[in-house]
């Protein structure tokens, strides 16, 4: 299962996120499992960097020219070796068993003599022979805390210009190879986390109705099938409530607003907007939801499926030419404006080694254009741009 979801990532530029659930459920893995075949891939996503240039050590030839399955096996070995509790002898086996079975008994030689080399030392070895002679402190963290030097580079300046000390670097690129807890979300008036709870489940610290979710496939709960119950970061649920709780004024006597429009600019792939059409629904109002990408717009028309239809509604298009279509102006405004996903390291481990420096600047050209465009102040709205 670790073997697939790494091919995804590599071969169809994937999302491991969203393929290790449903490998999971293809191969009917057991909770114990689950687990283990998670922080394989996982593991071995965010440990690329570290895996990577120890196995340029034992290979006798660039790792581009290597095969790339046979590159994604080599780096689920050298996880199981350098950073788990796996006795060297079954990850060697199981990894060259793995090989001989889906890439081909060739290979499957390479991979047992390149590991061997790998075995013969432990992580802080390895980091330590290849950074000896580095007296570069970016190239240094990047090779020992497995991200890209430009990554690294950039958190240093950000801290730095945030009036941080540049030492919490160690402590933030830690935080990203840290492995996440699963945060849930009950629907409000919708759902409720009684299914999560019986299944281990503990209420959340940050969010009303929210819960830190350890018990394997989050998948195997009905109420998570049914999208009563969703998988959300803290930090989405926060601002979706955030959003939803601005007095913007102009209320009737009673204090009520009914009638309100509001509008997830660039819903995709649809968690937050999903927590606002469930929170629409109590207090009468309509959420559009607008994404640019057909097939996250598809995305976004699932999450919402388990709000009544008649508060939202999805469009498909670019949001800066939406007041073609709705040309009146629109309550609340959430805009999580397209960005580079830096900041979610730790939940996509993948997204360092897509991500180039030119990125960013586009990104955020993108962001603000959007944003510029999308201002109506003819009449008060709750803005909260991000």
């Amino acid at each position: 299962m670790a073997f697939e979801v790494l091919r995804a990532v590599s071969e169809d530029d994937a999302y491991a996120n969203l393929v290790l659930p449903k490998s999971i459920r293809k191969h009917q893995l057991d909770k114990r499992d689950a687990g283990f075949a998670t922080e394989l891939a996982y593991g071995a996503l965010r440990g690329q960097g570290t895996y990577d240039a120890i196995l340029a050590k034992c290979v006798d030839r660039p790792l581009e020219r290597l095969d790339p399955a046979v590159l994604d096996a080599l780096r689920i070995g050298a996880h199981q070796l350098l950073a788990m509790r796996v006795p060297a002898h079954a990850a060697l086996d199981q990894t060259v068993g793995l090989a001989r079975a889906v890439i081909g008994a060739g290979p499957s030689a390479l991979i047992n003599a390149v590991l061997r080399k790998v075995a013969a030392r432990d992580l802080d070895t390895w980091v330590a022979e290849l950074t000896r002679d580095e007296t570069d402190a970016t190239r240094r963290a990047a090779v020992e805390h497995s991200h890209p030097e430009w990554i690294v580079r950039a958190l240093r300046q950000s801290l730095v210009a945030h009036g941080r000390s540049v030492e919490e670097i160690t402590d933030l690129l830690k935080a990203d190879n840290d492995a996440p807890v699963v945060n849930l979300v009950a629907l409000p008036g919708l759902g409720n986390l009684d299914e999560a709870r019986e299944a281990g489940a503990v209420d959340g610290e940050l969010v009303e109705g929210s819960a830190l979710y350890s018990a394997g496939d989050v998948g195997r709960l009905d109420s998570v099938r049914a999208g009563t119950t969703r998988v959300q970061d803290a930090g989405s649920q926060l601002v979706a409530r955030a959003l939803a709780a601005v007095d913007i004024g102009d209320r009737t006597a009673d204090g009520s607003r009914d009638g309100e429009q509001w509008l997830d600019l660039c819903a995709g792939p649809g968690g937050k907007a999903a927590l606002l059409a469930a929170l629409a629904n109590e207090r009468g109002a309509i959420l559009l939801a607008n994404e640019p990408a057909a097939h996250r717009a598809k995305l976004v028309q699932q999450a919402l499926e388990a709000v009544p239809g008649e508060v939202w509604d999805v469009r498909t298009g670019d949001g800066r030419s939406i007041a073609e279509q709705y040309p009146d102006t629109f309550d609340r405004v959430l805009v999580d404006a397209p960005c580079t996903g830096l900041g979610a390291l730790r939940r996509r481990p993948e997204s360092r080694w897509r991500r180039k420096p030119s990125d960013v600047g586009s990104w955020v050209r993108c962001s603000v254009n959007c944003l510029l465009r999308q201002w109506t102040p003819s009449r008060p709205a709750a803005w909260w741009p991000m």
